[in-house]
């Protein structure tokens, strides 16, 4: 029901922007998340944002490079990844949680995509 696409390879200092579009169901109501898991670490948080947009959530690692918006209207959640770096690389997956929080604890989503591969080269 949820699918993450636009990762790929990319150099240090570029960009991507993913997107994580909901089916089968409507996912205004829910808060979506951003979260990424590296080759033996465990799956960590990125960024959430509200259903209703207003609360956002980010990792500090990632502040004032990446942002996170979303159009109920197509039912898609979008994560812009600007000045990526090597560290970045990762799987990284969408996830939706019944709540009005921006939520940063994966045992608090409810449905997740399958992911997408980022790959920043130095």
């Amino acid at each position: 029901q949820l699918q993450a696409f636009g990762g790929g390879l990319v150099q240090a200092g570029g960009s991507l922007r993913l997107s994580c579009a909901a089916s089968g169901r409507t996912f205004s109501g829910y808060t979506m998340g951003w979260f990424r898991q590296a080759p033996g670490k465990e799956r960590e948080f990125v960024f959430a944002i509200s259903s209703s947009g207003g609360g956002i959530n980010s990792a500090d690692a990632v502040k004032g490079r990446f942002t996170i918006s979303r159009d109920n209207a197509k039912n898609t959640v979008y994560l812009q990844m600007n000045n990526l770096k090597p560290e970045d690389t990762a799987v990284y997956y969408c996830a939706a949680g019944y709540t009005a929080v921006a939520i940063t604890t994966t045992d608090s989503y409810d449905y997740w995509g399958q992911g997408t591969q980022v790959t920043v080269s130095s």
